[in-house]
């Protein structure tokens, strides 16, 4: 079997993140790192926190926490959420780790040494209001190229376009919000990206003609813009510190490297985390170069994330890779998602709008969301959230569904034939064509999740649960059990080993509910490993005899009263106005 690498983009520390982030990235990747598994597969799902940047200084600031000790909290708040959705991380590690801080300045001294940085006086925007350089993030002002008021300084997340803080009109502190900017003399590495171009566009042809669109025309569209120099440090006191053994200078002066520097170097770093986490107990299986280097044919790299990291990582970080002219492993396939917004408009803290993760789990359990998110996920279009079709979504799909499905077969084989698995009958035509039609359906519903298309394979799902509650509808056991007991033991037999294929099969999307699903046998060996086509034509996996228990109800409905509670806490379409905003 394959190994494969997976990773999602790192969230950063600066605050809980809202349902758009956990289904841009995180949530996709951890359904097709499960899926990956149960077929087999030799999978490592790594995830950080992404720890450096100015955000992180100023968010522990207005904490009245040093910046360390503000992040180390944050990163276990961001976990112990990350936990409750059941992300299932080989490992979560952290960028202000010394594994992270080892690689980026390796990976920096061999881009100096291949000649792609050098040191360069810039003039830099300084306020004196705020007592510092400002970051190129934290200038705001008119875009000159769409006339967007709120761009900042390194890019106009209304175009797209890369800017400079230099480039905007009528610009003005992000922090202070004050205009007494100045520009001051400083030096800084840059990435000679310009040197680089050819060799990345000749890698995102060659790799990103099978990306989805959304990827690959994000990458062409920078190429297409020409690659320019970049400067990869800043003036701040948190970051991975130049070395000071190749820039003295610079290192004296308390230089950091650009965020977006070290940010994607932290998959490789965290790759070694979770090595060294197990140096003395698993060294053999736990080899992070294995998964990194010199690994072109033997791994396989996927990455997740949102649209407005595409560009950093189809093209900054493998050309960062590339300047290195060393082994390391470069992403294969690039799974891009558009925004999730909430009623059209974007989520906001500030107005206390919209969903967050640590509020999504104290109103709900986490397979509610799981599965609507990923049922509705934004890959070709922008999605909005509306509470009113994710209750729609929750009642029909898996209340009625999947969990009525699940709790009448269990309640009325026990309430009528005790707390084994009854024999009757053996299978007949119904039984052959309801295994056809689940091969069929389950046939559907791999090449979707190997093809990465959630939707679609959410859809196939929806139809494999769907499948069982027709069979149930022609067979009617409760019409049977009065005529022919042995009929009617069949038929239930037959459902119970649907239910058993259910847990296995939906266990990437909700697995809690899959585990319920699963333990309501008595199965000795059981396993929550893929099922074969010719296992899911048989649909004998759990014998008769089986002794069997009816797990609590699967999923509560949503009731109008909740909805009602829902949109007062999290604001609903009156409150969000008619604007077009990003996850």
């Amino acid at each position: 079997m394959a190994r494969h690498l997976i990773t999602s983009a790192l969230p950063y520390i600066n605050g809980i993140k809202h349902l758009g982030n956990m289904v841009g990235s995180m949530l996709p990747a951890d359904v097709y790192s499960r899926y990956m598994r149960q077929r087999g597969h030799d999978v490592l799902y790594i995830c950080a926190t992404d720890e450096h940047g100015t955000p992180a200084e100023l968010a522990a600031k207005e904490a009245g926490l040093p910046v360390d000790e503000f992040c180390a909290q944050q990163h276990e708040a961001q976990k112990a959420i990350y936990d409750g959705f059941g992300l299932a991380f080989d490992y979560f590690g952290r960028s202000s780790s010394a594994q992270n801080v080892q690689i980026t300045q390796t990976i920096a001294r061999e881009l100096k040494t291949n000649g792609f940085i050098e040191e360069r006086s810039i003039r830099q925007v300084y306020s004196n209001a705020d007592g510092r350089f400002l970051p190129d993030r934290y200038i705001e002002g008119t875009c000159p190229h769409c006339g967007y008021d709120k761009a900042r300084g390194d890019q106009c997340e209304n175009c797209t376009r890369v800017l400079d803080p230099t480039d905007l009109i009528d610009a003005r502190s992000a922090i202070s919000g004050s205009s007494d900017l100045e520009v001051r003399e400083t030096k800084h590495l840059f990435l000679l990206q310009s040197k680089l171009a050819e060799e990345v566009a000749a890698w995102v042809d060659e790799r990103g003609k099978d990306w989805p669109t959304l990827a690959s025309s994000i990458a062409r569209k920078w190429l297409n813009e020409g690659l320019q120099d970049r400067a990869i440090t800043r003036d701040l006191d948190w970051g991975v510190p130049v070395p000071a053994d190749t820039w003295p200078d610079l290192a004296a002066e308390g230089k950091v490297f650009y965020v977006w520097f070290d940010a994607p170097i932290e998959y490789i770093g965290a790759t070694k985390e979770w090595a060294d986490a197990a140096r003395d107990t698993d060294p053999e299986h736990r080899d992070w170069k294995s998964w990194w280097y010199d690994v072109d044919e033997t791994v396989r790299y996927t990455e997740f994330m949102a649209k407005d990291n595409v560009p950093f990582h189809t093209v900054m970080f493998p050309a960062t890779l590339l300047g290195t002219r060393d082994a390391w492993k470069k992403v294969d396939y690039v799974k891009a998602f558009n925004w999730l917004t909430y009623y059209g408009g974007k989520f906001s803290t500030s107005q206390k709008r919209g969903v967050f993760t640590d509020a999504a789990l104290e109103v709900l359990p986490a397979d509610y969301w799981r599965y609507f998110l990923m049922a509705n996920a934004p890959e070709s279009d922008d999605t909005s959230f509306t509470w009113e079709h994710f209750t729609a979504t929750v009642n029909k799909d898996l209340a009625d569904t999947l969990g009525n499905f699940v709790n009448r077969v269990l309640s009325f084989s026990r309430k009528r034939f005790g707390d084994e698995v009854p024999a009757g009958k053996a299978a007949g035509a119904a039984e052959e064509r309801l295994g056809e039609e689940i091969a069929r359906l389950l046939a559907e519903y791999e090449e979707h999740m190997d093809a990465l298309q959630f939707r679609k394979a959410a859809a196939a799902l929806r139809a494999l649960w769907s499948a069982g509650n027709s069979y149930l509808e022609e067979k009617a056991p409760w019409l049977e059990i009065k005529t022919d007991q042995e009929a009617a033991a069949l038929t239930l037999r037959t459902a119970m080993n649907l239910i058993h294929l259910y847990a296995i099969v939906s266990e990437p999307f909700i697995p809690a509910s899959a585990r319920a699903m699963r333990s309501a046998f008595a199965l000795s060996e059981d396993t929550a490993v893929w099922v074969g086509q010719e296992e899911a034509k048989a649909l004998a996996s759990v014998p008769a005899g089986t002794g069997f228990t009816v797990p609590p109800v699967l999923f509560a409905k949503i009731t109008e009263e909740d909805l009602e509670s829902f949109r007062e806490r999290f604001g609903g379409a009156e409150q969000n106005g008619n604007g077009n905003g990003a996850a």
